[in-house]
């Protein structure tokens, strides 16, 4: 076909371009200034990390088309270019003339907003099909004039998604629909929180807003930085690629446990962990850190020479508590040394001395005013409260009040360590001793972006951790409340926006699933109404024949039906995953091993998950993941598993594109069965 092949001779041409442009910046010497100052050696560092970022971003990645579309405009819309290729970075000729243009551009907006009835001067879309190794293997038309309605654009959606894929996530920027692009191309203020059913493309359209964010504000993001926060390591292996990708390479990407990084020995229960994430901790902590600002009981004799200055104890004690919560602690114990020292001063003047600053500051370091200091309002660490709130019944009882006695009695450690300094912490204390860090000595700099991910399942006290370290950035807020699998869950997206410190968030909703298809989403939407009774009833757009089965196996003979359930998916194409509760996942894997097959465990060996086709998902990390096809073993052993086992089995029911096949010996759970 004569149009393919000079389509395939433009990706040529585009290829050429992009390798030019590449070796452009390689080759281009980073100016060097001066060389000793710390200003100069700074901006050297600067123009060195802007070549290396900007080197990244002008890789020919191997699998990753140059272009997916173009747009055929009416003629003199864009002066010289009625046709433009549209793909995920800029590139052109050498002389200026762009060759592709990068899908954030605006003029690339009518590829997913044009329609019928609104062309926006669009005469035809022009979507191209690619194999895994990035060669043109098609294309599809969707002229936008004429009477006659076609399903083309729906028919290469379909085919997008349902392409076989093996390894991580692959972006969606050739399939993003309009109430995505909407999410995407929202303005960096206010946040924006997006509820997305199954299969809606949340986690791509967070990941997509980033790239765009990045690409309109990028100066602005540049000072503070962007981080995205996943659920685990698991899932944040898996959309490790989309941002590359897309050109983007300086994101960072973590879990809350990496980005608060104090070391962690102790495992709560999970009632101590559900109290700990309470928000009602933030005042039980406020409380107990105040409470070492004691009383004055005396005054302040400051000598100099063989004069004597002397502040009153009432004095002392309105000091304190002028200052007493009207500043963060560690400040207010310095302004309490200031303002003794002010009043020294005023005592001099009185006697016409002529006192200046650094008489003050001398005042306000001497043996006096420090004793004053230690005894009035003490320097604490954050251990060191956190320790004797755990430990010491009495003064959890008065920091706490608002508790009752069995949340006290479920906080308070049977065991306490003999000091702060030997204490032991669990993940849930390093979050609180975060919270008494800030409160001591507020957290400079904030980030320009963070993008929380699975957000449903963050405490109320995570929350205000990763709120403190985007005091004046932005967020982009991703998850399903009907997915909230943790005890501790901070409850509607209101109150998360809140504890974020993002109450003037926009919260959205995606209803429709384009990844899951519709039989699979109205079988898991059967649980629904006892998970989450307040959420809308998701819809699929896709229909897939034999999408869902369920097969009844015995005890004996469930690793035999897995097996053969496993063999069966491998005929096909694409990814298989099995999940199964945690504690028989391994044993699963181990028989699948047995029987010839090459297999992978998430979580042990997440950088196979490349290369291996089949691999075994415990139902804790199968959140965010997606395959081709899902084989889920005993789904009452999952929801047994743990206090919010329904939510997880949801969870593990919605991770197939194609295929779902459910395999069990005990009885399902009854809105299922």
């Amino acid at each position: 076909m004569a149009e393919l092949e000079a389509e395939r001779a433009f990706l040529t041409t585009a290829q050429t371009a992009l390798h030019r442009m590449y070796a452009e910046v390689v080759d281009r010497d980073v100016p060097v200034i001066g060389g000793e100052d710390n200003d100069e050696r700074f901006t050297n560092e600067a123009n060195q990390r802007a070549k290396e970022m900007r080197t990244h971003a002008l890789l020919d990645l191997p699998d990753v088309p140059l272009f997916f579309g173009r747009l055929d405009y009416e003629h003199g819309t864009i002066p010289d270019l009625d046709q433009i290729y549209i793909g995920r970075r800029h590139v052109h000729d050498g002389s200026g003339v762009p060759l592709v243009i990068d899908w954030r551009a605006p003029v690339s907006v009518p590829f997913y907003r044009a329609t019928r009835s609104d062309r926006q001067r669009v005469l035809m879309r022009r979507r191209y099909g690619f194999s895994d190794h990035a060669e043109l293997t098609g294309f599809e038309d969707e002229p936008l004039t004429g009477v006659v309605e076609t399903d083309q654009a729906d028919a290469f959606l379909r085919a997008e998604i349902e392409r076989p894929r093996t390894g991580p996530m692959r972006d969606i920027v050739a399939t993003i629909q309009p109430e995505q692009d909407d999410l995407v191309r929202a303005p960096l203020h206010p946040s924006v929180c997006v509820q997305g059913a199954p299969g809606t493309g949340k986690t791509a359209v967070g990941l997509h807003r980033v790239a765009y964010l990045l690409y309109t504000e990028r100066e602005r993001l540049g000072r503070g930085g962007v981080v995205i926060v996943g659920p685990n390591r698991s899932f944040l292996s898996y959309i490790r690629k989309v941002l590359p990708a897309l050109g983007e390479v300086d994101v960072r990407q973590i879990t809350i446990d990496e980005l608060l990084t104090r070391p962690t020995g102790a495992i709560d229960d999970v009632e101590a962990e559900r109290l700990k994430g309470d928000a009602r901790m933030a005042d039980v902590l406020r409380r107990a850190l105040w409470s070492y600002v004691g009383t004055p009981t005396e005054g302040v004799l400051y000598s100099k020479g063989s004069r004597r200055y002397r502040v009153h104890d009432y004095e002392v004690v309105d000091i304190v508590s002028d200052l007493r919560e009207s500043t963060r602690y560690a400040p207010g114990r310095n302004a309490l040394a200031q303002r003794i020292a002010h009043v020294v001063l005023v005592r001099m003047e009185e006697r016409a001395e002529s006192p200046d600053d650094r008489v003050q500051n001398a005042v306000a370091r001497s043996k006096p005013v420090k004793d004053v200091l230690d005894s009035v309002w003490p320097r604490v660490a954050p251990e060191q409260i956190l320790h004797r709130l755990f430990s010491n019944a009495d003064f959890l009882a008065q920091a706490a009040p608002a508790l009752t006695d069995e949340e006290r009695t479920a906080l308070l450690w049977t065991k306490p360590a003999r000091s702060w300094k030997s204490a032991k912490w669990s993940f849930a204390d390093t979050v609180l001793l975060d919270e008494l860090e800030d409160l001591i000595e507020r957290r400079t700099g904030s980030l320009g972006h963070l993008v929380l991910d699975e957000a449903q399942d963050l405490s109320a006290m995570q929350l205000r951790a990763l709120g403190r370290r985007c005091r004046t950035g932005s967020a982009t807020v991703l998850g399903d409340l009907a997915q909230a699998t943790t005890p501790w869950a901070a409850g509607s997206w209101d109150r998360v926006l809140g504890h974020l410190d993002k109450s003037d968030g926009v919260v959205a909703e995606l209803d429709r699933g384009f990844r899951v298809p519709e039989q699979i989403i109205r079988f898991a939407a059967k649980l629904l109404p006892e998970i989450a009774p307040t959420l809308s009833t998701p819809s699929g757009v896709r229909t897939v024949a034999d999408a869902l089965s369920v097969v009844p196996a015995s005890e004996s003979t469930l690793a035999d039906e897995v097996i053969a359930a496993c063999k069966s998916a491998l005929a096909g194409e694409g990814s298989v995953a099995l999940i199964a509760a945690d504690d028989q996942v391994a044993a699963l894997r181990d028989a699948i091993a047995a029987a010839g097959l090459e297999v992978a465990l998430i979580g042990e060996t997440e950088d196979e998950i490349d290369t291996v086709r089949l691999v075994c998902v415990p139902a804790t990390l199968a959140k965010g993941l997606e395959f081709d096809a899902v084989i889920v073993a005993e789904p009452a052993h999952i929801v047994a598993a743990e206090p919010r086992g329904l939510h997880r089995l949801y969870v593990v029911l919605t991770r197939a594109v194609s295929r779902l096949q459910i395999i069990h010996a005990e009885p399902l759970p009854g809105a299922l069965g």
